[in-house]
């Protein structure tokens, strides 16, 4: 396998973690990973069937109890060692990833950080699992607590950060002494296979670590929840995906994660510091082409300060550089396939159709899979682009009188993922936590994604946390141990 990938990768893409450790065909079929820059042939990787899956779920059951067997200190520096190799080859890993999924290099240099940081954070807590001890309320025995982790856990993870959404569940897995199959998208493995094979070399026991790639993923990732060595369940992906895994792993009784769909409203208010808040717009609504859970739905502006806001805000969109993702200079990529840019599409139309304005890009400027920085103004509240995740390059910028209105606008929407609001009040910066209904709330940044921090949302956006001692917990499991007087 790994000698039919092409030979300019940037690292070498071991071709599968097969349950014996080593790097080789599960299956015998491949299937072709591709530039999105030109659909050109990047790599051949293993086409993974249902039976693969249970080969792997066994596999990751004996890398569990090797794994669980380890020392605290030693998953400790397996996690700080895989932490210096991902930095030492940072840039590979970033050519790698734009070439795969298509995001401008700066983008993808940036979630090598980002996705290295879990590394590390975790490296830190490995070593920081406590119990407690407590007396015995009417005898004089004890009472004891400890932490285990939970078991062999399945993560599907999508293809839009294909480096971050891995580490920001594998490494607090590994901390916790869990074993870790990773299903990714069909179209951005390679990204993750370059990490498993960093996380090997770097001393995690390669049956706790696996990756199974295929075009199946239905029945593959159905699998791998039925399995009955399978403890936990971590997706990150749409809602309605999100749901019918969330029902499987149910009717399995597994620990489950789901970090869902977002619609994000992005507010500024009439005294916002407006230069700053446009910054914040820049990276909420364009980084990562826009594709990303947290990025900026809707611009919910104040009237007074809309003009000034918008203008900045067109400028920003035209002054995106279109191209290849690894191209000098190229700031907004490729998307990801020709379903995304026609969703896009369908979407403007219907805010245009409805009375909206391009104020700058728009469907005319497309080119195939390269869609421009866009800006609509004026558009209506029945717009579709208003309720639907837009996962691209587009602003929709709507005004507010008033905070009650621009909370109520806000909140409506069944999603809960993240939000973003620009004031320099105090006051209102603590009325706004109390009253916007998100999971995460970015005051005066357009960036609120930190390892340290607990990251998931509420309502249609999902349940449970990654990040910070909350994502840690989402691999630990809570033991009593009774231990009676001594002296009875």
């Amino acid at each position: 396998m790994a000698d039919e990938q092409t030979p300019d990768l940037p690292l070498r893409v071991p071709a599968q973690s097969h349950i014996d450790g080593d790097w080789t065909k599960l299956g015998g079929e491949t299937f072709v990973v591709t530039n999105k820059a030109d659909d050109s042939a990047l790599a051949h990787v293993t086409d993974g069937t249902p039976d693969d899956a249970q080969a792997t779920m066994d596999g990751a059951w004996e890398g569990f109890l090797a794994w669980r067997a380890t020392s605290p200190r030693e998953r400790s520096n397996a996690l700080r060692k895989a932490w210096e190799l991902v930095a030492e080859r940072a840039d590979e890993l970033a050519e790698l990833m734009s070439l795969e999924m298509g995001k401008a290099l700066p983008d993808s240099k940036g979630e090598v950080a980002y996705a290295n940081g879990f590394l590390l954070e975790y490296s830190e807590r490995a070593t920081r699992i406590e119990g407690r001890h407590a007396f015995h309320e009417t005898s004089g025995g004890r009472i004891l607590t400890q932490k285990d982790p939970v078991g062999p856990c399945v993560f599907v993870t999508p293809w839009n950060f294909p480096l971050a959404m891995g580490t920001r569940k594998i490494a607090p897995a590994l901390a916790a002494g869990c074993s870790v199959v990773i299903k990714p998208p069909q179209q951005t493995p390679l990204t993750m296979l370059a990490l498993v094979g960093i996380l090997v070399e770097a001393g995690v026991h390669p049956k706790a670590v696996s990756v199974l790639t295929t075009t199946n993923s239905r029945e593959v990732t159905t699998a791998l929840i039925e399995h009955p060595r399978t403890a936990k369940l971590s997706f990150t992906g749409s809602t309605p995906v999100g749901r019918n895994l969330a029902e499987q792993g149910g009717k399995a009784l597994l620990r489950m994660s789901m970090e869902l769909g977002g619609n994000a409203p992005f507010l500024v208010f009439d005294d916002a510091d407006v230069p700053a808040a446009l910054e914040g717009a820049k990276v909420a609504k364009f980084r990562n082409g826009g594709q990303a859970c947290t990025s900026a739905n809707r611009f919910l502006v104040h009237e007074s300060v809309a003009e000034e806001f918008t203008k900045g805000l067109v400028e920003i969109a035209d002054g995106l550089q279109l191209g290849a993702g690894t191209a000098e200079g190229t700031t907004l990529g490729p998307m990801i396939d020709d379903d995304a840019v026609a969703k896009v599409r369908e979407l403007v139309d219907d805010a245009v159709e409805r009375g909206a304005t391009v104020a700058a890009g728009g469907n005319d400027k497309a080119d195939g899979r390269y869609y421009p920085g866009t800006v609509l103004t004026g558009v209506p509240a029945d717009a579709r682009i208003l309720h639907e995740e837009v996962f691209g390059p587009v602003a929709p910028v709507i005004t507010f009188k008033d905070e009650e209105e621009a909370v109520r606008l806000a909140n409506d929407t069944e999603y809960g993922l993240v939000a973003y609001a620009y004031t320099e009040g105090a006051a209102r910066l603590l009325r706004l936590a109390r009253t916007i209904e998100a999971g995460m709330l970015g005051m005066n940044t357009g960036l609120v994604s930190n390892p340290a921090a607990p990251f998931g949302g509420i309502k249609d956006s999902g349940f449970g946390r990654e990040g910070g001692p909350e994502g840690f917990e989402e691999y630990l499991q809570t033991r009593y141990v009774a231990i009676p007087d001594p002296r009875d």
